[in-house]
């Protein structure tokens, strides 16, 4: 019986580090085009999730700090761009890059009843730039059905990534208000935001790294998240009332955004910095009813992706990609 206890321990140990090794950041090529997307290794672990009472620019909502362990997961390099999301949007720029690239794995035909976002009036970059630069204005809604169809073309599974993995991931490892540290003033060096920002976002990855190797998550645009946002959330986690390993969405408004933007002040852009979506992100959208997909005075919101370590039931991933009263987006 000892023995076998001895043999199962192993086995454990040895699973483990096994799992733990074969975690590597990889590239994900986009099928029947020349686009691909870098996804970092995060490895798991526990840290102290929100903000001390003493931060600088912490606002209520990001307290009490309370612990929270991750599970191992991939999360993009850089945010994602209209490179990728136009092929997902419009239907003729998949078909057309199709022609030019290989496509053996005769992706055209997996994605051709995905669901897609509804032509925008307008060029939602506003002019900012398109090559290389993220993509902006979209829906919560619109990005999970992104990652929906980005599944039904790879065959990986993709989703948004939780508040808790976003912050894990951006801190990276560091306790501090930014990953670099407390000093505001050296976020020029890592992001771009309202002060240095010349009042439009930039190209993915022109700023330093994070210590993980992941860009711009200080500023540039801020992402989505899977989580409905609630001002009082933590202090539930704090007292074991939430156990859940993100906040499900159950209503419209507001789900949960992070990590600043060009157009915002630099506390903003802080790894515990949380922001609830709002209504007035569609305030200049002319049609009645508003675009479920689009959101046109979002030009800050964009987000990135991640892939867990342990991939979801079929059930599972139905539920991610179909949450609760998604059509009232």
């Amino acid at each position: 019986m000892q023995l076998f206890k001895k043999l199962l321990f192993f086995c454990v140990i040895c699973g483990t580090a096994l799992a733990q090794q074969k975690l590597e950041s990889y590239t994900q090529s986009i099928p029947g085009s020349d686009v691909k997307y870098d996804l970092v290794a995060i490895q798991g672990g526990e840290f102290l999730m929100g903000s001390p009472a003493s931060e600088k620019g912490r606002k209520e909502d990001e307290g009490p700090q309370h612990k929270t362990k991750i599970e191992p997961f991939w999360m993009g390099k850089y945010e994602v761009t209209w490179d990728l999301y136009d092929l997902f949007t419009t239907k003729n720029i998949e078909i057309e890059m199709a022609k030019r690239h290989p496509d053996p794995q005769n992706s055209l035909a997996k994605t051709d009843g995905s669901t897609r976002p509804s032509p925008a009036y307008v060029d939602m970059s506003f002019g900012m730039g398109r090559a290389g630069y993220p993509a902006i204005n979209m829906t919560q809604y619109a990005a999970i059905y992104f990652c929906k169809w980005l599944y039904e073309k790879t065959g990986v599974f993709y989703r948004l990534p939780t508040e808790a993995e976003w912050e894990y991931a951006c801190r990276a490892g560091t306790t501090t208000a930014y990953s670099f540290g407390d000093d505001a003033k050296l976020l020029d060096e890592y992001g771009w935001y309202k002060a240095n920002s010349g009042a439009s976002y930039k190209k993915i990855g022109t700023k330093k790294p994070n210590p993980w190797g992941l860009y711009d998550m200080h500023g540039n645009v801020m992402e989505w998240t899977l989580d409905q946002y609630a001002k009082d959330y933590y202090a539930k986690k704090a007292k074991g009332e939430a156990k859940e390993a993100f906040l499900k969405v159950a209503e419209l408004y507001p789900t949960a955004v992070r990590g600043g933007s060009w157009d915002d002040d630099a506390p903003l852009s802080r790894s515990a910095s949380r922001i609830p979506s709002s209504p007035d992100w569609k305030i200049i959208d002319p049609q009645s009813p508003k675009s479920e997909w689009w959101m046109t005075s979002a030009a800050f919101v964009g987000f990135r992706i991640v892939r867990p370590l342990k991939t979801p039931s079929k059930e599972e991933i139905a539920v991610y990609y179909n949450p609760p009263l998604i059509e009232d987006y």
